[in-house]
């Protein structure tokens, strides 16, 4: 496949393929919140589509929707003097009436209806004569803040059509690149950045899917040598948007990918090298896929290995670390990520412990794991493994070292239907057992 029909294909893979559920829900809630405070049911006014979903930045299995409801100024007074809560209540009890038996809560800014996969949070707001408009804060005895979606999507909206439109894409791959590699950034973090990103060079003014894995290469060595900060500013409103974690480090590894799969331009294997960069989404070659086929019928080893994609829509939103004590009669000798930095052998007969040591997950969540055997030793044993297991509820899993590998381990946490954060770790495993 050439570079432009990689990249072609890909794009078209990140299109969110639940678009028309999506507005459906979005029109069942207008027409509520109008027939609560306008009395009409009009599923089209007083309401704006802001987020991913509203810049058409976002990529399939986008989980967090966001929206306005703009009341009517009339209801203002009512309002006004640290009535925030009140006002949130209003809205969610307008909605839980209509809707039962729909998961439905009031989070600070907010109410949050969740659905199957995904959850639309609903911000009421007060328009202003500029067009920006008041929202409520219950946080620290309430106030009222204000936001310009509007200023947003039309920056973006505007550059992007100065660029080819390169930029909603670009923001659409890392958006991929974020879900393959558990970063975790905001949807706006990610626009703002590929924004700022974009503004900065005139390479990819003319240009298209030809040149994207050279887009790529360079947006992520732009972002590995940004300095940290804690804030930048969002393109159109100049509003702070938070840095909820360092990305740097994980963009550095992105980069040099990138320079890897370049290198393999032509070669066979190069989709798999975009995939590690990518994810699944990325299209694989399809006269490997074949050559695959035809081996598979002919191979004296089961493949296994399940793909937590097939199960549930990614959206990472959240931080989730594993680490691993190496132990042997039951005594801890090494961390595992202290051995991988200090390049340690991992020698077989030991006893690995993973365990989640970091994760900021709120509320309910559930945590699976997937162990994976690699190599030529896995494959002679026939035991590739690789499928996906929950979790005996202890964050915690154990396994031995038998034989010699590049195995993996991964978990997920997986919250309202969606994977929302996760992690890998390598096992180097240097002899057999």
């Amino acid at each position: 496949m050439s570079v432009a029909d990689m990249f072609t294909e890909f794009i078209a893979n990140l299109a969110i393929d639940n678009s028309e559920t999506i507005s459906s829900r979005y029109g069942e809630l207008t027409a509520t919140l109008n027939k609560e405070f306008r009395e009409t049911e009009s599923k089209t006014a007083n309401t704006l589509q802001v987020g991913s979903f509203g810049r058409n930045t976002g990529i399939k299995g986008i989980s967090d929707l966001d929206m306005l409801y703009i009341m009517p100024k009339s209801k203002w007074e009512a309002y006004k003097d640290n009535k925030q809560l009140n006002l949130l209540q209003d809205v969610k009890s307008a909605i839980l009436n209509r809707y039962p038996k729909t998961d439905i809560r009031v989070d600070r800014l907010v109410v949050v209806v969740t659905y199957t996969d995904f959850q639309v949070e609903v911000q009421p707001v007060f328009e202003q004569d500029d067009g920006s408009f008041k929202y409520p804060d219950t946080k620290n005895g309430g106030g009222w803040k204000i936001t310009k979606p509007r200023l947003e999507m039309e920056a973006v909206s505007k550059l992007d059509s100065e660029k080819n439109y390169n930029l909603k894409r670009l923001c659409k791959m890392a958006r991929a690149w974020k879900n393959k590699h558990g970063v975790r950034m905001g949807g706006l973090l990610i626009d703002t950045l590929s924004y700022n990103f974009m503004s900065t060079t005139n390479e990819y003014d003319t240009k298209s899917f030809l040149y994207y894995d050279y887009l790529g290469r360079d947006f992520f060595k732009y972002l590995s040598d940004l300095p940290n900060q804690d804030r930048y500013y969002a393109p159109g409103s100049n509003q702070h948007v938070k840095v909820k974690k360092p990305f740097q480090r994980k963009a550095k590894k992105a980069y040099r990918l990138c320079l890897d799969a370049i290198a393999a331009k032509g070669n066979k294997d190069s989709n798999n090298k975009w995939k590690k960069i990518y994810g699944r989404p990325f299209p694989a070659n399809k006269e490997q896929v074949k050559e695959s086929t035809f081996a598979s019928n002919a191979m004296t080893w089961d493949d296994t290995e399940e793909f937590i994609e097939d199960r549930y829509p990614i959206d990472i939103r959240y931080s989730l670390k594993i680490d691993c004590d190496v132990k042997q009669n039951g005594f801890r000798e090494h961390r595992l990520s202290e051995m991988l930095v200090r390049m340690i052998p991992l020698l077989a007969k030991k006893t690995l412990e993973f365990e989640i040591v970091q994760i900021d997950v709120p509320g309910d969540y559930s945590i699976e794991w997937k162990v994976l055997n690699r190599g030529e030793e896995a494959r002679k044993r026939n035991k590739i493994r690789g499928q996906i297991v929950p979790d005996a509820g202890y964050h915690r899993k154990t396994e031995p070292t038998l034989f010699k590998g590049d195995h993996i381990v991964e978990c997920y946490a997986i919250k309202n239907g969606v994977v929302v954060a996760k992690d890998r770790i390598h096992v180097p495993i240097s002899t057999n057992g």
